[in-house]
Order: C-alpha cells, then sequence, then structure tokens
C-alpha cells in the first residue's frame, strides 16, 4: 500500500444540500461524500481528500479542484466512472488525472475564478432559487463596470472580508472582474490570486449598492482605504455562488 499514485480532480456539485465542502461536526458535507465513495471503491479503507479551498453551505462548483493517493491500479477514465458511480447525485467528478507525487491541491494554488449569479425579474422564480440570487431592483451595469475597476488590482480587501476570519494578511490581487447582463441574469465572474472568507458575496453586494445608486463608483478607494467591515455592503446569499475554475 506504500506504492501510491496521486490524483489530481475537478469536481462539480450542487451545493443546496451541503454544509460546505469541508468535513465538520454536524451537517453533510462534499469532503464526506467523496472520502465514502473512495472508501468503497478501496473496500473499507479510509482514503484522504484534500481540497483546493472551502466552500460554504449552498456555494456550488464547477472546478473544485482535489487530489488523493491510491495504490489501486485504475486509469484516470475508469476512476471517473467508478466514482461516479457511487456517488450521490449532486456530485459529480468530472476529470481525472494522475499528479506529481508532491502536488498539493491547496497550497499549490496560483489562483481562481468565481462567478456569482442574480436575476432581477420582479417576481421570484422557484426554479432558479437554488442557482441564483434574486434581487428584483432596477440596477445600472455601467457604474457597478466602472466600480469594478477600482476593485482590480493588489490590496488590502479587509473591508470585503468577514469579521470571522482568523486569517490577518488580507491583502489579494484580483487580476479580473467581468460583468454581464443578459435579459433579467446578471453574472459576475472575478479572477484574483486568492479570497477571503466571504469576499466574492461581499464584494457583490457592494457592487449592487453601486447599482442601485446608493454608493458612486469613486467610493470604492474610500472603501478600500478604510479597511473596515462596516463600510462595504451587505454579504450577497450563498446560492448565487460558483466556484468555477483553480489554476496551479
Amino acid at each position: 500500500m506504500n506504492d501510491t499514485t496521486r490524483y489530481k480532480a475537478i469536481i462539480a456539485y450542487d451545493g443546496t444540500a451541503f454544509s460546505g465542502f469541508q468535513i465538520q461536526m454536524n451537517g453533510r458535507t462534499v469532503q464526506e461524500e467523496l472520502e465514502k465513495a473512495l472508501k468503497k471503491i478501496h473496500k473499507g479503507i479510509q482514503i484522504k481528500v484534500t481540497g483546493s479551498g472551502r466552500t460554504d453551505a449552498g456555494v456550488h462548483s464547477r472546478g473544485q479542484v482535489i487530489h488523493y493517493d491510491s495504490w489501486l491500479r485504475i486509469p484516470p477514465m475508469n476512476w471517473i466512472k467508478a466514482l461516479n458511480t457511487v456517488l450521490p447525485s449532486d456530485v459529480a467528478v468530472l476529470k481525472v488525472e494522475k499528479a506529481a507525487e508532491d502536488f498539493h491541491a491547496r497550497y499549490d494554488v496560483k489562483g481562481k475564478t468565481y462567478k456569482y449569479v442574480i436575476y432581477t425579474s420582479p417576481v421570484r422564480d422557484p426554479i432558479k432559487r437554488h442557482y441564483a440570487a434574486h434581487y428584483p431592483y432596477k440596477i445600472n451595469i455601467s457604474d457597478m463596470k466602472a466600480a469594478a475597476k477600482y476593485l482590480v488590482g493588489t490590496h488590502d480587501y479587509t473591508s470585503f472580508c468577514s469579521t470571522k476570519t482568523k486569517i490577518t494578511n488580507k491583502v489579494r490581487t484580483i487580476s479580473k472582474i467581468h460583468i454581464e447582463q443578459d435579459e433579467e441574469q446578471v453574472t459576475f465572474s472575478f479572477t484574483g490570486n486568492g479570497f477571503l472568507y466571504n469576499m466574492v458575496r461581499i464584494l457583490v453586494g457592494t457592487l449592487l449598492k453601486v447599482g442601485t445608486g446608493k454608493i458612486t463608483p469613486e467610493s470604492m478607494t474610500d472603501i478600500i482605504q478604510k479597511r473596515d467591515r462596516e463600510w462595504a455592503g451587505k454579504t450577497a446569499p450563498s446560492e448565487g455562488l460558483y466556484l468555477w475554475e483553480v489554476y496551479y
């Protein structure tokens, strides 16, 4: 069993019924389901899964990356079939490949893209309720795009981070923010070298304040400089958030 191979896998999941990605004392998690599937394939032996990072309860993924070690001689395509056969319907393995023995899904991350989806129809849509946030207000996309330019770059994002975080260094680099409107749906895309706890959801909440005229695009500079969570917008709901891609 010492002769193991490290595998890198891309995982998609519907976060609705999960308490997040990482195993915890109470609540169903994605990591738990992945480890249960691997345990079944390995005839009852526990296999540890390491993810690129946490996602909170209700948050979805199209591109979560994990690694695990196995002594089983299963080709990557067959790993996909084996895992998806035993995983529940709200989790799927999209890709598996052999990785270097020192590859680490979390510590080797160079950047991530998150997407956030809202819909602005006057009436809430029960079909969309788990996959997009309902925001039934008129919003100015041009103002939000103008505000986003101030947020791109290397900054201390303390104002856009949950006060519950234990991380002291809150300097991150956002390389790109893209905002796209398609009829009643608006999709925000954030790419950066790392994101703080609730950072994307707070960025969205702040941009929506701009979009509804409550604050100006130029006020982003002040909010960044204040380094105070009280100055930014509300934390947008979890159901609109997707971990889209992880870069190595």
